[in-house]
């Protein structure tokens, strides 16, 4: 299993970023995780539109699904369109990015598959299972396995137990950590620290800590510093284009 980080802008990308995405590869199969402001640029660096096998969105902010409009566009409005791209999400969460073009000028691009808490399915090689986690809309963490190897995402959330029952031994966890340390009194229910998330990976014992949406302008190593108060496996921040390697 290969990731690759697209973006990991918390919010809204930075300059020459992207906010999150995540391109996750096995056995030739390309899943898009998340698709916010700026990341099919990054995409399309790497692969074609029409070569993204099946993407997952977490939630509906537009910090990790805007971006599925122009992949979609780029998918239907070629002389040779692929076939209907599956898309994974929570019920209504892409109504809005759906909605941005005129009615039915993407329909065949797609084919939406609702995911429901708790649910498990195939998205080819990848075992995906999915947990509900606290945030401002319904956001769907998912867990991940293909090849032996676990990869567990939180999309967007406050601190939940069930952050720790998802990621439960993965390989890698990647964490929502918009703040270093203390999160803002109005978003505690619905955002997490760098701190917060290295306690979770270490209540998890998962083998690594990738943390993503850092807030623009947080410095990374701070942010290390902090997960790695509470967890001593190997602590990285994401960025664009990193590639982590599960072999």
């Amino acid at each position: 299993m290969r990731l690759r980080v697209l973006g990991a802008c918390g919010a809204w990308p930075g300059a020459g970023q992207a906010c999150s995405g995540y391109l996750l590869e096995h056995d030739g199969f390309r899943l898009v995780v998340d698709l916010g402001y700026a990341t099919v640029p990054q995409l399309l660096r790497h692969v074609g539109a029409e070569q993204v096998d099946a993407v997952f969105v977490s939630h509906g902010h537009p910090d990790h699904c805007a971006d599925l409009n122009p992949l979609l566009r780029a998918r239907a409005l070629r002389d040779d369109p692929p076939s209907p791209l599956p898309v994974y999400a929570l019920p209504g969460a892409l109504d809005a990015v759906l909605a941005l073009d005129r009615p039915g000028m993407l329909a065949g691009a797609y084919e939406l598959r609702e995911v429901t808490d708790g649910g498990a399915f195939d998205v080819g090689p990848f075992r995906a299972s999915t947990r509900l986690l606290p945030h401002s809309v319904p956001n769907a963490g998912v867990r991940l396995a293909a090849g032996g190897r676990v990869l567990a995402y939180t999309g967007d959330c406050g601190p939940s137990p069930d952050v720790v029952e998802l990621a439960r031994g993965a390989d890698v966890l990647l964490a929502e950590a918009t703040h270093v340390d203390e999160v803002p009194e109005g978003s505690r229910r619905h955002l997490s620290s760098a701190r917060q998330a290295g306690r979770q990976a270490a209540a998890a014992e998962v083998g690594w800590l990738l943390l993503t949406h850092l807030w623009p302008g947080t410095d990374p190593a701070a942010a290390r510093s902090a997960a790695g108060a509470g967890y001593d496996g190997e602590v990285a921040v994401a960025t664009t284009d990193l590639v982590l390697d599960l072999p």
